[in-house]
């Protein structure tokens, strides 16, 4: 029968044999140079640039976007709006066509309501999508963005279309284009802002929370497939313009269900009241 390692140990005398004549002493020999590879870190992308022709995006989306932007792509965009505004008027004002990304840093965003083009009114445009300031007109699918709110939460419609209350609580009004002509709708179509935004989309759909995305009409539901569906909620209906609002989003309640589906989340829901000043 095999012995335990104790009962081994237990027949070992506890000290070895004592030899009284004393033992050379033998230096160790030299050991050979150890080499020292540097660590390798993780590879870190670089924020975007500052470049010319477009306003500075704020530092945590500069960081953020870092990792899906091409710079150099980047900074086609820059000379293309720099060459549109030495020609004519281009709206947003330059100040203001990051507008959105200055009001939502990227760790506060919870929705994220997806436009198309920026108005090509004067005094229109500013920034966020379908928002205008007070004292401009309301533009008729902004007439019907309210008339649906006061249908799912009974906030009666204010006197002026300024969004900025929701971009300050964290829905991200984003267009899908970030700049256009005066007058000429579609103008900057093709020119790189497509991709910037779908990497923004593909950015927060990546990042660590949950986040609802409101996808009117057809061109902001086929930004689906940048979304991963099993982390994030999706709301979608037609386009609230006169010319769909009637097949589709008119009854659709988009608010309460970004609301609801921020509450499975754990996340505090927006307040989507809209005070006359």
């Amino acid at each position: 029968m095999a012995r335990s390692r104790n009962e081994d140990s237990r027949d070992m005398p506890l000290f070895g044999k004592f030899d009284p004549s004393p033992s050379p002493v033998h230096a160790p020999p030299a050991a050979p140079p150890v080499r020292v590879e540097p660590i390798a870190q993780p590879s870190q992308a670089q924020p975007l640039p500052l470049v010319p022709g477009l306003p500075p995006l704020p530092l945590a989306w500069r960081i953020a976007l870092g990792r899906q932007v091409e710079q150099s792509k980047y900074e086609e965009i820059g000379a293309f709006v720099a060459a549109e505004r030495r020609i004519g008027t281009v709206y947003p004002p330059h100040d203001q066509v990051f507008a959105a990304f200055e009001a939502t840093p990227p760790d506060q965003v919870k929705a994220v309501l997806l436009g198309q083009d920026p108005y090509h009114g004067p005094g229109q445009a500013h920034g966020l999508c379908f928002s205008v300031r007070p004292g401009v007109p309301i533009p008729p699918s902004l007439v019907n963005i309210l008339q649906e709110l006061q249908n799912d939460l009974g906030f009666p419609p204010p006197r002026h279309g300024d969004l900025r209350s929701w971009a300050n609580q964290g829905v991200l009004m984003l267009n899908t284009v970030l700049t256009v002509r005066s007058g000429q709708a579609n103008s900057h179509r093709g020119r790189g802002w497509e991709e910037f935004t779908d990497a923004v989309i593909a950015e927060i759909s990546a990042g660590p929370h949950p986040v609802v995305f409101i996808l009117w009409g057809n061109p902001a539901k086929a930004k689906r497939k940048l979304i991963d569906v099993n982390r994030h909620a999706i709301v979608q209906s037609a386009h609230p313009s006169p010319l769909s609002a009637h097949h589709g989003f008119f009854g659709s309640r988009p608010f309460s269900q970004v609301n609801r589906a921020l509450a499975r989340f754990g996340r505090a829901p927006i307040d989507w009241r809209l005070s006359d000043p």
